[in-house]
Parts: structure tokens; C-alpha cells; sequence
């Protein structure tokens, strides 16, 4: 998935662009607004990412300019303005999303991918099957094989996510953040424990370790179709 991020903050920038690198996306980042716009209507990009307060054309301006020529990009509004009439604005231009600064790095990206969905037509599905796995999110049963196992709430919510992410490396601080909701302390070892258990369970009695390891970087939920 390729990414315009539109933001002249160099710190809220840098947290962006490592956090979408980790979650297997590409960036391409403008901190000033008229070069942001020449990237929004010269390239094609899955969705975009615009602050408002911006130098030399804000990000009002871009979206507007670049819906009037017929830019489907789309583009959520991530800024300070927190008043209802500075986010009804931002919707009436074009934008199709506006989060509130600060934020959660966990909630942008599934609003991103939400924006995506819509856009390209997929549905948010209740139930998730990857190779002999089955995951009913409205039940909260997984199976293996057809053998139900039996996670607490975190190791569901655990495996969701990896099911969700597959083929994707994600890391220790992405699994924190998304899982735990809150931000990852480096003295832990609640992700390497809980990952542990879960997977424990998850093989018991099979033979194919679905879950890999990628040492020092994270993990990945691998479908055994794509290795046939």
C-alpha cells in the first residue's frame, strides 16, 4: 500500500512514516503544502494523509484543488483543529476522515485501511479463515482443523490481528499498540508470553507452525496456501 503523508511537523512526521514502514507500507512525505498537492494529483496513491496547517497551501486548498480534478485519493484529515466547524470543512472540500492531534498512531492506521476498504470495495468480514484456521469474530470461537481452542480475550484478540496482517511481518511495538493499547515498554516480555501461550495452542496436535518468528524485526501469520 503506497501512502502520501502531507505534515511539516518533523517529529509527528519521523513517528508516522516509521510506524506505516512497519506496518508494510510505502511513504512518500511532503512537509510543504504546494509540493504535497503536485505529489496527491501526479501520483497514485491508495490513500493520503493531510495536515492543515501548512506552508504555502493548506491542506484545505489541496484537497479541494485536487478533488476538482477528479483525484479520488482517499485522504483523511489529520490535524489540531478540533472544532466541529473546522472538520465539517474538511469533509465538505473532499476529505473522507478527520482525526484530532494527538492521536493514536493504532487507530490512524485502522482508519487508513478503513478509507482503503471503502474505496476499493472489500468488506470488513466477521470471520477469518487462513488455511485450516477459522476465527468467528461475533462468536469468539477459533478452530483448527475443526477442533475448537480456547484463548482468553487477549490471545484472540492476538491472533485477529496476526490473522488480519497475514504474509505481513509486524512488530513488538505494532502488536502492543494494537492488542494492549498502550505504548510499549521495552522491559516487557507480555508480547513474547502471551505469543507463547497462544501458539501453544494453536498447534497442539498439529504438526504445521502457522506463526514464524523473524528474529529482531517480529512476526507473521504465514498461509500455508501461499507455500504450496
Amino acid at each position: 500500500m503506497r501512502i502520501l503523508l502531507i505534515e511539516d511537523d518533523k517529529k509527528i512526521a519521523s513517528f508516522m512514516i516509521n510506524g506505516f514502514k512497519e506496518a508494510g507500507f510505502t511513504v512518500d512525505h511532503c512537509d510543504n503544502g504546494a509540493y504535497g498537492y503536485h505529489y496527491l494529483i501526479d501520483n497514485p496513491y491508495d490513500a493520503a494523509v493531510v495536515d492543515i496547517l501548512l506552508p504555502e497551501m493548506n491542506g484545505y486548498e489541496i484537497v479541494e484543488q485536487a478533488r476538482n480534478k477528479n483525484i479520488n485519493t482517499p485522504i483523511l484529515f489529520l490535524s489540531a483543529k478540533r472544532e466541529i466547524d473546522d472538520r465539517v470543512k474538511g469533509l465538505r472540500v473532499g476529505g473522507d476522515d478527520y482525526l484530532v492531534k494527538p492521536f493514536s498512531f493504532t487507530e490512524l492506521l485502522e482508519r487508513i485501511r478503513a478509507l482503503v476498504r471503502r474505496s476499493t470495495g472489500q468488506t470488513d468480514a466477521t470471520t477469518l479463515e487462513i488455511g485450516d484456521v477459522n476465527l468467528d469474530r461475533s462468536k469468539h470461537i477459533v478452530t483448527r482443523n475443526g477442533q475448537r481452542i480456547d484463548l482468553n480475550n487477549r490471545e484472540f484478540t492476538l491472533l485477529e490481528y496476526l490473522m488480519r496482517n497475514k504474509g505481513r511481518v509486524v512488530s513488538r511495538t505494532m502488536i502492543m499498540d494494537q492488542v494492549w493499547d498502550y505504548y510499549f515498554d521495552p522491559q516487557t516480555n507480555v508480547v513474547e508470553a502471551t505469543m507463547c501461550r497462544m501458539r501453544g495452542k494453536l498447534n497442539d496436535g498439529h504438526n504445521e507452525r502457522l506463526i514464524k518468528t523473524i528474529r529482531g524485526v517480529g512476526y507473521v501469520f504465514e498461509d500455508p496456501q501461499s507455500n504450496v
